[in-house]
């Protein structure tokens, strides 16, 4: 039994039993893969793969119950070498971090830069993408840390997670807008103008859609974005009335527009931080979360990793 044969299993699994893009993902062929799994059957004496002639199709029962063993396996394995890196080189290496473009662009920069200040040669390798792939990377070890408002905190079992900190949506407008009368805004004449906001899925679009359904009221969104810059891009065309996450509203940078306070009609959202259980963090990792919240020591973080209160 070797770890060459248990990765080969482990990336068969991940691309859906297509042995062409796990073969792939290994630089190896797919012969060569087809026999690792063939010689690591026999060893143990089951088959872990059901199988239409050539053809992958799924794990058997005793494969399903083995698959969290060889990704244990792994991880260990790979904490392993980080752990030993670390011993050598404590002040260098990289941290992966995937998070949202709302997160990047608005919440994270004074954080990386007050940390690039202490570890300098720590590279950082920002992954920008939707919360369904970050969930992705962090179940596949392949970044440290997630942030993101979607999707994290529904995956408990792998995921340890902290709230990052708290945020309302606001209403953008162009100077002199109807709404920005003085009068106190309502869901109801929101809904009056056409509406620009995130995709759903997208940074608490989906706690918009619920005000506005418990109200009885139906938005007119005429333009969804992935982010605040091209939904205030639009809102400036006079496309419409713009519901963006209020942090990315600065008043120096959005000369024209004018940002009305809704956290009375919107609810408030959480942006969560979020670690792989098992999954090894460097020091300077932990250096980072205390950055993005003071109370974030390692050794509550630890304590949370193990599944015991902190």
């Amino acid at each position: 039994m070797n770890f060459q044969q248990l990765r080969i299993v482990r990336e068969t699994v991940r691309h859906h039993f297509n042995l062409t893009e796990a073969s792939n993902a290994l630089f190896t062929s797919q012969s060569g893969a087809s026999k690792h799994i063939r010689d690591l059957e026999e060893e143990l004496g089951i088959e872990l793969f059901e199988r239409r002639g050539k053809r992958i199709l799924g794990l058997t029962q005793a494969g399903s119950s083995l698959i969290e063993i060889i990704e244990r396996i792994l991880l260990d394995a790979e904490n392993l070498k980080r752990s030993a890196h670390q011993l050598t080189h404590e002040d260098r290496g990289s941290l992966a971090i995937a998070t949202t473009h709302t997160q990047a662009r608005y919440a994270l920069p004074p954080i990386i830069a007050r940390f690039k200040q202490v570890f300098p040669r720590v590279h950082l390798e920002l992954h920008q993408c939707g919360p369904e792939e970050i969930v992705s990377l962090l179940k596949a070890g392949k970044v440290d840390i997630g942030i993101a408002t979607e999707a994290l905190h529904e995956e408990s079992q792998q995921f340890a997670c902290f709230p990052f900190y708290h945020w309302y949506h606001g209403v953008i407008v162009p100077e002199g807008h109807p709404l920005d009368d003085g009068v106190p805004l309502t869901l109801e004449h929101i809904a009056k103008h056409p509406i620009v906001t995130y995709h759903e899925g997208f940074t608490g679009r989906a706690r918009i859609d619920q005000a506005f359904s418990a109200a009885g009221v139906i938005p007119d969104i005429v333009l969804t974005a992935l982010d605040a810059d091209v939904i205030k891009t639009y809102v400036e065309l006079g496309l419409g009335v713009g519901l963006i996450a209020s942090m990315a509203y600065h008043d120096h940078r959005d000369q024209g527009l004018t940002l009305l306070d809704a956290s009375d009609l919107l609810p408030r959202n959480t942006t969560y931080l979020a670690l792989r259980r098992g999954h090894f963090l460097r020091s300077y990792a932990y250096r980072f979360l205390e950055l993005c919240r003071e109370d974030l020591d390692e050794a509550t973080v630890q304590q949370v990793l193990a599944g015991k209160a902190a």
